[in-house]
């Protein structure tokens, strides 16, 4: 017969392990409980809007630094495409705030991305096994190399990559404003609309502009920017204007000029 003293061990092993697996069991299904569902979280996500105001679109647009890394948020248009590796995130995050003020949801058709304009509308296409689905961008990141968007838990469900984790993905622009467009005239908006460009010099003969034009070329610009000349007719004269290319926001031009010196050139809008 089992002592005493081995009757408490036994039952406490027995204890110990019978309350592991109920509460193991107890996470993967709380999520759609009863009680969750009478929860303060629950009710906020289930009635809050979607933040699409000006000053949240400002900020979200600004150049902002993880892990020693810049990143430039980026204009874009209806149609352009982007490849690459797509992740997803869930329970961690559940309920907790996005990038632009919104709680996350996992049930819901979002995602985060490093650089597309908050609510733009993203149509995400699963090479692996051919299925897709429609998400909102409503947070930033995912901050791993070669991955390009991460997706809520919902989304990942419906192309089905929550059990492998990543997946090998497409994504097209197909909206902005959390609409899906579908005029022409839609389909030709941009977010934003403007490119912007740092003006290094203005000349009345061409030579000079060549000049500057190849300096920066040679010795500081890498192969994210180009110096360019941009030739206009002030009062009947030919002004040969040298103009750096290739920003994707005005906090990325300021950047540039701060990180070159070049305290009295002016960023242009065009």
């Amino acid at each position: 017969m089992l002592s005493i003293l081995n009757k408490i061990i036994l039952l406490g092993f027995v204890i110990f392990f019978t309350t592991g697996c109920v509460r193991k069991q107890y996470n993967r299904s709380y999520y759609s409980s009863h009680y969750y569902k009478n929860s303060r979280a629950y009710k906020k996500l289930k009635n809050q809007k979607i933040n699409n105001s000006d000053a949240m679109q400002r900020a979200t647009m600004r150049s902002y630094v993880v892990h020693g890394k810049r990143y430039y948020p980026t204009m874009t248009k209806v149609g352009t495409t982007y490849d690459g590796i797509a992740s997803w995130y869930g329970p961690n995050f559940h309920a907790k705030k996005t990038s632009n003020g919104e709680l996350y949801n996992m049930f819901a058709s979002t995602a985060a991305s490093k650089t597309l304009p908050m609510n733009t509308m993203v149509k995400v296409y699963n090479k692996d096994n051919g299925r897709s689905t429609i998400v909102r961008i409503n947070d930033r990141g995912p901050f791993v190399k070669g991955r390009i968007i991460d997706l809520s838990n919902k989304a990942a469900h419906e192309i089905d990559m929550v059990k492998v984790g990543t997946a090998h993905v497409r994504l097209t622009v197909i909206g902005f404003n959390a609409k899906i467009a579908k005029t022409n005239f839609e389909k030709r908006q941009t977010a934003g609309g403007n490119k912007y460009f740092v003006q290094v010099g203005a000349f009345s003969r061409l030579e000079g502009a060549r000049m500057i034009k190849n300096k920066f070329n040679k010795l500081i610009l890498d192969g994210n920017y180009k110096a360019i000349i941009k030739q206009t007719n002030i009062d009947g004269t030919r002004i040969n204007r040298v103009w750096i290319s290739g920003f994707r926001s005005e906090d990325e031009a300021e950047d540039f000029k701060k990180e070159n010196g070049l305290d009295n050139a002016m960023i242009i809008a065009n």
